[in-house]
């Protein structure tokens, strides 16, 4: 745990001190663009901050590198440079996305190409801890894989409208995963427990710790599509690593749901940004327009809508997230019965933090049409 903590707390300082030479050099060359009609915040700001997190990512990477601790990682270093290949070509372009808009074919087109190198160099779901199910092709295998990668990076993408919001959510996720890997290694390899999972985990806790308190309303950079996209394809490349390391034929009825965590982990956790992604689709597509096209009919803007303040907002999905998370690593200590106490009991308090605004309206109307 140590070692964890230890990239974790250099990827971090490397990431902050990156994210204001950024910011320096934005301000600078003024390196922003124009504000939006759908944008919530009211002076220029720059949305290249991802660059500075693909400058912790590699720091991070390398520090893990240099410790013998993760020397059966690095043994075969494949996976890793395909890991900063894909963060490479994404971060390239969400930045040309942020600067002069691409065309969404030309977006989702990048989007693949990341996703490709990573599940062209092994990066692959090939098995499904469900009855020995094992992916019949490598074809099969590694549409299955681009298509959850692009999924999951569009994700977090579609979340990133208020300060704070992506960056928060993917960590406390990240967290949960963290912990998920941790407690995997430690039954399955007791005297090892390191992973290539546990350390993306590490390094994408610390990427996120040193971007925000610079990203914290009033945020002074954001991440913009490239940190966005580049948080996404880590989740994903995590979730996808860990799956592949469970042998499906050792996974018997009372381990299947911790088997597949993995899998549906980063799902629950972006289960709001990705019921967002589905309904702007949909929304969008009704409307003639295309899937990428923007708006401000996100789920972020209608809980401002209902009365949330910017930050009340974040808070809001930051605590769907951690309930989430949470509930799902429970099913390590607790048995089922127990869990779903828990998840009901904290699913109210969940429903009545984000409906708060809408029950303070309707008890001051209450009163006052009492007083008349």
């Amino acid at each position: 745990m140590r070692a964890y903590l230890l990239v974790a707390l250099i990827t971090a300082v490397v990431t902050y001190l990156a994210t204001w030479g950024v910011r320096f050099v934005a301000k600078r060359y003024n390196i922003h663009p124009a504000i939006r009609e759908r944008d919530v915040h009211k002076s220029p700001t720059p949305r290249i901050g991802g660059i500075a997190m693909l400058i912790g990512l590699t720091a991070g990477f390398l520090t893990a590198a240099s410790f013998g601790w993760f020397e059966s990682i690095f043994l075969n270093p494949g996976p890793i440079w395909a890991i900063l290949g894909a963060a490479g070509v994404i971060v390239v372009i969400g930045i040309l996305d942020d600067l002069i808009e691409l065309d969404w074919t030309a977006k989702m087109g990048g989007q693949m190409a990341a996703a490709w190198i990573l599940a062209s160099s092994g990066i692959q779901i090939v098995s499904l801890p469900i009855g020995g199910l094992t992916v019949g092709s490598f074809g099969v295998s590694l549409a299955i894989t681009v298509f959850l990668v692009v999924l999951i990076m569009n994700a977090v993408n579609f979340i990133d409208g208020l300060d704070g919001l992506a960056a928060g959510v993917v960590g406390i996720g990240t967290f949960a995963f963290f912990v998920y890997t941790y407690l995997l290694a430690q039954q399955t390899s007791p005297t090892n427990y390191f992973s290539t999972a546990g350390l993306l985990g590490a390094v994408v806790l610390g990427m996120v710790a040193g971007f925000l308190p610079h990203n914290w309303r009033p945020a002074k950079i954001f991440m913009g599509d490239s940190g966005s996209m580049l948080l996404g394809l880590l989740m994903a490349t995590s979730a996808i690593t860990v799956t592949g390391s469970i042998d499906p034929a050792t996974v018997t009825r009372n381990d299947l749901l911790p088997a597949l965590i993995p899998l549906v982990l980063p799902v629950f956790v972006l289960i709001l940004p990705l019921l967002d992604l589905l309904l702007a689709v949909v929304r969008r597509l009704r409307r003639g327009k295309s899937p990428f096209a923007p708006d401000k009919e996100h789920l972020h803007h209608l809980l401002q809508d209902i009365g949330h303040s910017h930050r009340g907002t974040v808070l809001v999905f930051y605590h769907w997230t951690a309930f989430v998370s949470t509930t799902l690593l429970l099913f390590f200590w607790l048995d089922l019965p127990q869990v779903l106490v828990v998840f009901g009991l904290w699913q109210i308090i969940a429903l009545l933090h984000t409906y708060w605004p809408v029950i303070t309206r309707l008890n001051n109307r209450r009163k006052k049409h009492a007083n008349n």
